[in-house]
This record gives C-alpha cells, sequence and structure tokens, in this order.
C-alpha cells in the first residue's frame, strides 16, 4: 500500500522532485493538528491539518486543503519543496514584488483619483454620446 491517498505517478514524481532538491524524508517534522473551517464534524474531531517542518531550511508549512489526512500529508510535501525551490532559485524577492503589486492594486483609492477616474469615465461617456446617429424626428 503507497504512503498517500494519489496514484502511484504522482507519488514517484514527488520522490523525484524531493530527491533533485536533495530534501529527505528524514529532514521532515511532521505533526497533525485540528483543522478548522470546513468539513462539519471531521475536521473539528480528527486532527486532519498536517504541519510540516524542514528541519535543515527552518521551513514552515501548514495544510488543510482537504478533509483527509492522507492527502493533506502529500499536499504539504508539495508546498514544502515549491518553497524549497524559491529560496534556492532566488523567486523570494520576485514572489515578494509580486505580491506587494497584487496588494498595491486591491488598495483602496484616493477620494482624489476616485474623482479623477469618474470624471474621465463621464467624459468618455459623453464622446461616445456624441458619435451616435442623429435621429430624423
Amino acid at each position: 500500500m503507497s504512503a498517500f491517498p494519489v496514484g502511484p505517478e504522482k507519488e514517484a514524481q514527488l520522490a523525484r522532485r524531493m530527491a533533485a532538491l536533495g530534501v529527505r524524508e528524514a529532514d521532515l517534522e511532521e505533526t497533525f493538528v485540528r483543522s478548522g473551517g470546513h468539513g462539519g464534524q471531521n475536521v473539528n474531531k480528527t486532527s486532519t491539518c498536517v504541519m510540516l517542518v524542514h528541519r535543515p531550511s527552518g521551513l514552515q508549512v501548514k495544510c488543510q486543503a482537504t478533509r483527509q489526512q492522507g492527502l493533506n500529508r502529500f499536499l504539504a510535501r508539495r508546498l514544502l519543496l515549491d518553497k524549497i525551490e524559491e529560496r534556492q532559485k532566488g523567486f523570494v524577492a520576485a514572489r515578494r514584488a509580486e505580491i506587494e503589486r497584487i496588494r498595491r492594486q486591491k488598495r483602496k483609492r484616493s477620494r482624489r483619483a476616485k474623482q479623477r477616474m469618474l470624471a474621465d469615465k463621464a467624459r468618455h461617456a459623453e464622446k461616445k454620446a456624441a458619435r451616435q446617429r442623429i435621429s430624423a424626428e
């Protein structure tokens, strides 16, 4: 029986990726805690949330994406490998810049910027209205 409730090809792919990044199963510290959120009585009574710590790097991930502990174990390992790969390849700065860009996009506009945007919209609407055909009455 396999360690995770996924197909053998996905499990083999995970093992290859762990070997390529130099992560051993012995380096991982795995703990289980109770999940929260959706899942009802199942997540309230069972410890389906998985916390993984990679001892050499100190990276930590927590996964409670599904109601199955085994699947969360698999997904937590994938998340941890993503983090390790980002750190090794220097994507941390790029990822941080992307997060900052998204945060700026979601930020509320200032009152003046909003007024300017609405004025531009009104001007554009007038321009489009002027292009319409004149009806023969």
